[in-house]
């Protein structure tokens, strides 16, 4: 039996902002050996050895606390629910992009991650 490629509320992907996507891109394969999936120009994929492990996202400043944090779900809107039940506070979305759906939460001591879905 194959393991499934994504874990429910397990942390699956880790997107870092970066002020020039293309300088970043040339710093993490030149130091690290990275491969990217670009998505147009404001966003690249990290490939690694099972399929899309995070991704670099052009903006005009570093977020915050660092990089985000990903965690997968296999029902977003009740991970919403449980992430207000819980005391964390929804900061965007839920919302679309090319890859399913995702929303944004900061956790009780401001940490802000998010959570996506396939569908």
């Amino acid at each position: 039996m194959t393991e499934p490629t994504h874990r429910h509320h397990a942390i699956d992907y880790i997107e870092f902002t970066v002020t020039d996507l293309e300088a970043a891109k040339r710093f993490y394969a030149d130091a690290f050996g990275w491969q990217f999936t670009d998505y147009g120009p404001g966003y690249a994929g990290i490939l690694g050895t099972s399929g899309e492990v995070g991704g670099l996202a052009a903006g005009d400043e570093i977020r915050p606390g660092g990089p985000l944090v990903l965690l997968f779900s296999t029902d977003l809107d009740r991970s919403v629910e449980a992430v207000e039940k819980a005391g964390g506070r929804v900061t965007n979305g839920p919302y679309e992009f090319p890859g399913g759906r995702r929303f944004h939460f900061a956790d009780p001591s401001g940490n802000e991650l998010g959570v996506w879905s396939e569908s």
